[in-house]
């Protein structure tokens, strides 16, 4: 039958809500990314520093395993902030690597075949198909990260009682913020680096290069110039400064350095960045980031 003697109809289906469109994106994305074998063996991995807390919490109120075990109860880890410091910045860990098997290739891949028109030239914004690529970091990140931590701050307060979770419902916070700063990082940073260089193996690296290279830059600073100003260029050093003020285990002053100055000793405090400098730092950097964005991810390009 020819194209011309057909009746065409208005699509009288249900419409998917325009709020929830660009999960399609990490809904199509997830189905590659644990196509592989390896990836989802790491991924498992990721999780076991999250038993080894559930377990030191479950030790903390059972007289019975302690016995067992021989353990005194004195001798365990305390279940204070220092304690879900401690795991939530080693899952931050395992978060930056996870980034960096599945983040490079998210935008790369689609400016190097030239398949954002074919996004853009539907009902689908830039700013959808940007949250649509982030988000597959968001929900994958956020699954090993905050939500569990959350969940095993509930059951160390169901085990210790009402009280405890009142008085230290402020650390739940505290994940939850350093946790969701630290994944928006991780995915901008990805999303800018997948977008500006096409090739996956050069992306990773440069990520890697990001987040080395200025915290060597930034040590040279600080032992020349007998400070620690230099983390303020290192993202590690900025997450750890913010992490500890979230947590309330931030110490200002650090240590001290003895200089020899024409022979006569003195004592040099070394003061880490105040706060405010860290949070302004990724401020900036995520600012830059979606301006990146904005500039890069086009139906189209004009190449002189």
């Amino acid at each position: 039958m020819a194209v011309y003697e057909q009746t065409y109809k208005q699509y009288l289906g249900k419409l998917t809500p325009e709020w929830s469109r660009f999960l399609i994106i990490p809904r199509h994305a997830f189905r590659d990314v644990f196509k592989s074998k390896l990836f989802t063996a790491f991924f498992v991995v990721c999780f076991a520093p999250l038993l080894v807390e559930a377990i030191l919490i479950y030790l903390h109120h059972n007289v019975n395993a302690l016995a067992l075990l021989k353990v005194n109860v004195r001798e365990l880890i305390p279940i204070d902030a220092f304690f879900f410091q401690t795991f939530v910045n080693l899952q931050a860990t395992f978060a930056f690597f996870v980034t960096l098997l599945i983040g490079p290739p998210l935008v790369a891949r689609d400016l190097r075949n030239n398949a954002l028109p074919l996004y853009l030239c539907r009902p689908f914004t830039r700013t959808e198909y940007v949250l649509g690529k982030m988000s597959v970091l968001l929900i994958l990140l956020s699954a090993m990260t905050w939500i569990p931590q959350l969940i095993l701050f509930c059951f160390q307060a169901y085990l210790e009682g009402a009280g405890w979770f009142v008085g230290n419902l402020w650390m739940a916070s505290a994940i939850f913020i350093g946790s969701v700063v630290w994944i928006l990082v991780l995915a901008l940073l990805s999303q800018v680096i997948s977008a500006l260089v096409k090739w996956r193996v050069i992306a990773s690296g440069a990520l890697l290069g990001i987040f080395f290279i200025p915290s060597v830059f930034g040590e040279v600073i600080n032992q020349l110039f007998f400070t620690h100003w230099g983390n303020i260029i290192s993202l590690g050093g900025l997450m750890k400064n913010v992490s500890a003020g979230l947590f309330g285990t931030f110490v200002r002053t650090t240590g001290h350095m003895t200089d020899f100055d024409g022979g006569v000793a003195r004592d040099i405090v070394m003061n880490e960045p105040p706060l405010w400098a860290s949070w302004l730092a990724l401020g900036l950097i995520c600012m830059i980031c979606l301006a990146l964005l904005s500039r890069k991810v086009k139906a189209y390009e004009v190449i002189k």
